[in-house]
C-alpha cells in the first residue's frame, strides 16, 4: 500500500526550488495579451479535459478555479480537479516567481499532501522557451485529515527535471494549438521514475496535462 502511495505522488507531483540553465537563442511566442493571464487562475474559470485515445462521450474530468484560499496559513489560489470518482483540491501561488504548487486535498480519501519548500510547476513567463530547464528535489510528507486530527501516512523526498523540448503544432479536441512541448522527468530515492510529457499553451494552460488528459474545451 505504501508503494502505491510512493508511485502515485511520482505522478502527481511536479517540482520544487528550480536549478535553472540558460535559455537557448531559439524563438519564443510573442508577448501578447489574453482575455487571462499568461499562466491563467483566474477566479470561475475552467478547463475540461479527456484522457488521450478515450471517445468523446465518454466522462470527462474538470479543473476548476474556486478563488483565494489558505494552506497552513499561506495566501493561495484554490483549483478544484473533478471526475471519475476523483476529487482533488490544489492551492498554489501564482507570482512574478511564476507557479508554484504548495500543495493539495485529496477529498475522497481525505489525505492532505505538502510540498516542503513549495513546487515550483512554471518559471517565470520570460525564460519559459524551448531549451530552458529547471529542476532540484522536493520534500513532501502526507497525511491523513481524521476528526481527531491528522496521522502521517508517508513521507518521500523527489528528483525531478523539466525541460521545454521546443514549440509544436498539436491538435487536441479543444483545437489545434502553438504548445510549448514539456518534459517532465520525476523519481524518488528508491529508484522509481516517470517521464511525461506536457503541453502548454500560453493563455489558454494545458492543453495535455502530465497524466495524458487532452483539453476537450475552456470557459474562455
Amino acid at each position: 500500500m505504501k508503494r502505491l502511495l510512493l508511485l502515485t505522488l511520482l505522478v502527481l507531483i511536479g517540482a520544487c526550488a528550480p536549478q535553472q540553465t540558460a535559455p537557448s537563442e531559439n524563438p519564443t511566442f510573442p508577448r501578447v495579451q489574453g482575455p487571462v493571464d499568461f499562466y491563467p487562475h483566474s477566479i470561475g474559470i475552467y478547463w475540461i479535459y479527456l484522457p488521450q485515445g478515450d471517445p468523446i462521450d465518454y466522462p470527462k474530468y474538470r479543473l476548476s478555479v474556486l478563488g483565494p484560499g489558505q494552506w497552513d496559513r499561506q495566501p493561495a489560489t484554490q483549483e478544484r480537479f473533478s471526475g471519475r470518482g476523483q476529487e482533488r483540491i490544489y492551492f498554489r501561488r501564482y507570482s512574478e516567481a511564476g507557479v508554484e504548487l504548495l500543495g493539495f486535498k485529496e477529498q475522497i480519501t481525505l489525505t492532505k499532501v505538502t510540498f516542503d519548500p513549495p513546487m515550483l510547476e512554471y518559471p517565470p513567463e520570460e525564460l519559459l522557451r524551448p531549451g530552458y530547464r529547471w529542476g532540484g528535489r522536493s520534500a513532501t510528507s502526507s497525511v491523513f485529515i481524521l476528526p481527531s486530527g491528522t496521522m502521517k501516512q508517508a513521507d518521500l523526498t523527489i528528483n525531478y527535471n523539466y525541460e521545454v523540448k521546443g514549440i509544436q503544432q498539436v491538435q487536441v479536441p479543444a483545437g489545434t494549438f502553438e504548445a510549448y512541448v514539456i518534459e517532465l522527468t520525476v523519481s524518488d530515492d528508491k529508484g522509481n521514475q516517470t517521464v511525461q510529457e506536457i503541453w502548454f499553451v500560453p493563455h489558454v494552460g494545458e492543453v495535455r496535462t502530465r497524466e495524458g488528459l487532452l483539453l476537450v474545451e475552456k470557459s474562455f
